[in-house]
């Protein structure tokens, strides 16, 4: 690492060196100060002076978005370029051109030592975007083949790898290296945060260490409901096998037997009967060398009892055990912590005794949430319980003149309140919905959400009357229009 540096910083001096105006670079028609420009690592700003006979610009500045320029093109004569950039947390460089007529003149900006930082994955969570740094962990979950997308795992935490580069440096070719969950990597690259995720990007894969153990095949990777034998092959070149099934798996899922020969090994699983919805688990697989431990991972799926249901069909059944889906609009979160919340479909409003992933999404009134989970009640009162959200479609709560402002989407989903006004049809529900910033044309409007169409006369909506509303920004013949519409609630005067 020493050596690192100090060959670093003879470059930078050679660089400052070379920028002195007794070393102009000069053409024909185009004379440069200076065509190496050293900036401060702390940010500041350096000038270089040219002499042109023509027009000039300069190209290339689209690649660094963290340098300033002061000028990109000028007439001929004599001009100043200043270029400005603010604190650099690693070294960054970008090269440009000077293009003056049929001459091309080649500026190098460089901004501190380009120093890579090794690390944990601990420490590159904790540390600065931008920066640079060197990891070594495990692979695990691979989520894309393509481009690369991954969890680099290490003692410390794990990191998600966003990209990865081939060994000649290009993208969309993952497959080449031969990467496998459990092998052991050195990468490089980095770090930006996207939302609450830390990635490194596009990395450079330095040293790959191939797993000892590694999960050949499966058989039954999906089990029935009535459960039944899971069956995993192994190749193994470590000391022994050992398997690990996590804790909330562990009432459900057990090991019925290892059979190892040489470096095959099989391990059977039995699952019991499902007596709730779709579960899933990640089982991990070790072996070591003595000296260091590998793992490989497999997952198991098992397919349950989930009822797809209406709020009021759901209100209807049983007390038990059963696994019901339910899709609705969030009218009342009544507890954040516990996730108790209140959801409305076209049939019926229900309440939510708590989600156990609550904490993992934003979920806001008005949103729309699919979520699983037991019919219960309290004190005769019906309620869902030991609730699951599966998805959540954000909405976005607008005023008509912000609605008729967004982008056509047939995914993204608005809540409108306004007053009813000109309905031009009392089968499916067209008319127009104003507030105080303007109107918009409702095409057609459901009676709830997953609610019937050509229904709208079932609503008892008059003119005048003032309503909530979701739909998507969609047109027709270029004039806007609220499309997928569904009616919500009538508001009190």
């Amino acid at each position: 690492m020493k050596n690192y540096i100090f060959i670093a910083l003879a470059v930078v001096m050679t660089l400052f060196t070379s920028c002195s105006d007794d070393d102009a670079a000069v053409l024909g028609g185009l004379k440069v100060s200076q065509s190496y420009i050293a900036l401060p690592v702390e940010g500041g700003s350096a000038s270089i002076t040219i002499e042109s006979k023509a027009e000039w610009v300069i190209t290339g500045n689209d690649k660094a978005d963290w340098l300033a320029i002061s000028v990109t093109q000028g007439s001929q004569g004599e001009s100043e370029i200043t270029f400005s950039a603010d604190e650099a947390v690693d070294g960054r460089s970008v090269e440009l051109k000077l293009i003056c007529a049929t001459e091309t003149q080649n500026l190098t900006v460089m901004q501190g030592l380009p120093i890579v930082s090794e690390a944990t994955c601990a420490e590159v969570i904790a540390g600065p975007d931008k920066k640079t740094y060197k990891v070594t962990g495990v692979v695990s979950n691979i989520s894309n083949t393509t481009y690369g997308n991954w969890d680099l795992v290490d003692a410390t935490g794990k990191v998600y790898i966003y990209g990865t580069l081939d060994a000649k440096g290009g993208t969309k070719n993952f497959a080449s290296l031969g990467l496998e969950e459990g092998d052991e990597v050195t990468v490089q690259g980095p770090k930006t945060t996207y939302g609450s995720t830390v990635e490194l990007v596009d990395v450079t894969v330095l040293k790959i260490n191939k797993s000892l153990i590694k999960v050949d095949s499966v058989y039954n990777e999906t089990l029935p409901i009535e459960g039944g034998i899971f069956e995993a092959y192994l190749i193994t070149k470590g000391d022994g096998v050992s398997v690990e099934i996590p804790e909330d798996a562990k009432e459900w899922l057990s090991i019925a037997s290892i059979d190892q020969k040489g470096t095959n090994v099989c391990v059977k699983f039995r699952a019991a009967k499902n007596e709730g919805g779709d579960r899933f688990t990640s089982i991990t697989f070790r072996t070591t060398d003595g000296k260091k431990e590998y793992t490989s991972k497999t997952e198991l799926s098992q397919k349950g009892a989930v009822v797809e249901a209406t709020v009021a069909e759901f209100i209807a059944a049983e007390v038990g055990s059963t696994q019901y889906r339910l899709s609705g609009v969030v009218t009342k979160i009544a507890n954040a912590k516990y996730g108790n919340i209140y959801i409305k479909d076209f049939s019926e409003e229900v309440y939510i005794y708590g989600t156990d992933n609550f904490a993992d999404y934003d979920l806001k009134e008005g949103d729309i949430v699919t979520l699983v989970g037991q019919r219960a009640e309290y004190k005769g009162t019906p309620q869902m319980a030991n609730a699951v959200i599966e998805e959540v479609q954000s909405v976005k709560i607008v005023t008509v003149a912000e609605f008729l402002e967004a982008e056509e989407s047939s995914s993204q989903y608005y809540q409108l309140t306004g007053k009813v006004a000109n309905i031009k049809n009392t089968l499916y529900g067209n008319f127009d919905i104003e507030d105080a910033t303007g109107k918009v044309y409702v095409y057609g409007l459901l009676t709830g959400w997953n609610g019937e169409s050509k229904k709208f006369e079932t609503l008892n909506i008059t003119e005048g009357d003032n309503i909530t509303i979701i739909g998507t920004r969609a047109s027709y013949n270029g004039a806007v229009q609220v499309g997928k519409g569904a009616f919500i609630s009538k508001v009190s005067e």
